[in-house]
């Protein structure tokens, strides 16, 4: 069943209004560099669950498939991408009512964070409304994101709901592939050349032995 808002909506610092286009799905392609292999989402109710909430922007209203949290309201995704990102936007698609989260932190490349690392302050923080069709997006500092190859999203409240739930998380921005030449380079100049570094005592041992 599709959520239902939350009332009425308003807009604050960060976030804004947008209008639908064809562009939308290229624009908001990012879900398929993400290393999905290695994605993970703490404190989700069904292992595994976490990962389907970033999928194609045509498939961003497909209520059948979510998350939802398991002991508490707060859910936690390390996001590591193929590549670099420039994050410069934020959809979030949550549940109805009360299980929608009402704040985003955002923490650029520090993978593998837990709950125990989030009391650090996170690079930027939204207050979220409730967007139960994905109209309303969330503009990050392109300057703090403009060279992301892990993000962690941590949801740490909603509403006012025991769980919450997330349908859609949209991420909007540029993909760049990354470089791997520079440590195969690094590598192969590490290796010592025996010819280079000929010892002669080791000339002479091999004269007398034959």
């Amino acid at each position: 069943m599709a959520p239902h808002g939350h009332g009425s909506k308003h807009s604050c610092e960060g976030d804004h209004d947008h209008h639908e286009s064809p562009e939308m799905g290229l624009e908001y392609s990012l879900y398929s560099k993400i290393d999905k292999d290695n994605l993970e989402c703490l404190n989700e109710s069904v292992d595994g669950s976490g990962k389907t909430v970033f999928k194609p922007w045509e498939e961003r209203l497909n209520f059948e498939i979510f998350v939802d949290s398991d002991a508490d309201e707060e859910l936690l995704f390390n996001i590591p991408f193929t590549g670099n990102v420039k994050l410069k936007g934020i959809i979030v698609i949550g549940g109805d009512a009360d299980s929608h989260p009402s704040k985003m932190r955002l923490f650029k490349n520090r993978p593998r964070m837990t709950f125990d690392d989030v009391s650090c302050a996170p690079d930027q923080e939204f207050d979220l409304h409730a967007d139960v069709n994905g109209t309303l997006e969330y503009n990050t500092k392109v300057v703090t994101f403009n060279t992301v190859y892990h993000l962690t999203i941590h949801f740490p409240t909603n509403f006012g709901a025991e769980t919450s739930r997330v349908y859609y998380i949209g991420l909007r921005g540029d993909f760049t592939e990354a470089h791997r030449h520079g440590v195969t380079i690094c590598t192969y100049e590490a290796r010592a050349n025996t010819s280079d570094h000929k010892n002669p005592l080791d000339e002479n041992v091999s004269h007398h032995i034959q």
